[in-house]
């Protein structure tokens, strides 16, 4: 598997996350918990959009890696 494969399933796999935690927080009764669930979603959402602009760089740095 590629490098960029990678990144690409770890991007997938956040977004995973990030929903499963929107679920929680949306289904959770206990104030507090939703409210850390909400402060994880956001770091999950940081690290995903910093990823997929990694994703960016590769694609432009080696086009045989761009997706159609």
């Amino acid at each position: 598997m590629t490098v960029i494969s990678n990144v690409k399933q770890t991007v997938a796999t956040l977004k995973n996350i990030d929903a499963q935690l929107s679920h929680l927080a949306i289904n959770s009764e206990e104030e507090k918990a939703k409210k850390v669930f909400h402060e994880t979603m956001i770091t999950i959402e940081e690290i995903s959009n910093d990823l997929q602009m990694r994703v960016v760089e590769i694609e432009t740095e080696e086009p045989q890696y761009k997706s159609n």
